[in-house]
């Protein structure tokens, strides 16, 4: 019996040993790997739309290169909805919050909220008033400033130009019109015969053009649409109508469709941004800051003028 109990004790000493050193080569493992895994939360402004489609599916990319999880949520163009997701990351505690805001103003409480509750908070692609952790994207007034050059040298810097807007208060659609009329005051030969929203959006750009064409028929010279999804409708309402030919059309992003139209020769123009960059820069920036090593407050990746002589180098 002494003996068993002897036995029976080296054996409990020894398994408590063994699950002794087990757990510590557990703990140098997790110390090695930075610690438990990083949870970032993401509220993206409209799945719907195929150029943040891209952005979001190249973070998802970069969150599990970096083994990074990433709960990624469409906020549905409503800024309501985006402030709630914060809130609700907030309630989580997740470590970092990338956001890509609805609008200007009324997305910027989900920053205030999210730096309130010491959590690091990413723009993405678009800005709000309220300043946050870091922003990552691309000077959309200097898109603005290359469709318009583009227009007023193919125009000779004389003729008339429609303008699309996007959604209305994003800050995407404030800063390419501002970059566009700072372009048009520099040429008193261009004047600006209409501009209305399209909401980023396809089928509701083509029935605007449609109008436009209605209403002013052969006097548009061109057209320069906000994003591409716009441009697209454009374009095929102006070749429904026996216009395209005439018309100049330049558009923004360099999405797969307005790549391949451009080496069509149906749409004229496009500027490219750089989805890829802008995703995988917004979790490399987030998992920076998450973990307290330095990092760039404001990245910017710059926009490319793409037209049929150079639409190889962008077509994949």
């Amino acid at each position: 019996m002494i003996r068993k109990s002897v036995l029976l004790t080296h054996t409990l000493l020894l398994s408590l040993f063994l699950g002794g050193c087990g757990q510590s080569s557990s703990s140098e493992k997790a110390d090695k790997e930075g610690g438990k895994k990083l949870v970032i939360g993401a509220t993206m402004l409209s799945m719907q739309n195929e150029f943040i489609v891209n952005v979001n599916d190249e973070m998802t990319k970069k969150a599990e290169a970096d083994g990074v999880e990433l709960i990624s949520i469409d906020a549905e163009r409503s800024p309501l909805k985006q402030i709630e997701q914060v809130e609700s990351f907030i309630a989580q505690q997740v470590d970092a919050i990338i956001m890509n805001p609805c609008e200007v103003e009324a997305s910027s409480p989900a920053v205030t909220k999210a730096l309130a509750a010491h959590i690091p908070i990413i723009n993405v692609n678009s800005a709000t008033s309220a300043k946050p952790t870091a922003f990552v994207g691309s000077d959309d007034a200097e898109s603005g400033r290359i469709a318009m050059n583009y227009i007023a040298k193919r125009l000779g810097g004389k003729g008339n130009v429609v303008m699309m807007h996007g959604y209305m208060g994003q800050a995407a659609q404030i800063q390419r019109e501002q970059g566009a009329r700072e372009v048009l005051k520099q040429y008193p030969g261009l004047k600006l015969l209409a501009h209305q929203t399209g909401e980023w959006d396809r089928a509701k750009s083509m029935t605007l053009m449609e109008n436009w064409i209605q209403s002013y028929g052969p006097q548009i010279n061109a057209v320069f649409a906000q994003n591409d999804e716009m441009g697209m409708g454009a374009v095929k309402a102006l070749t429904s109508a026996g216009l395209k030919n005439k018309v100049i059309v330049v558009s923004i992003d360099a999405i797969p469709d307005a790549l391949q139209a451009v080496k069509n020769g149906t749409l004229d123009a496009t500027i490219f941004q750089n989805a890829e960059q802008q995703g995988a820069k917004a979790i490399e920036t987030a998992i920076k800051i998450a973990k307290g090593q330095p990092y760039d407050k404001e990245t910017l990746i710059p926009f490319e003028l793409v037209t049929k002589e150079n639409i190889s180098k962008y077509q994949k």
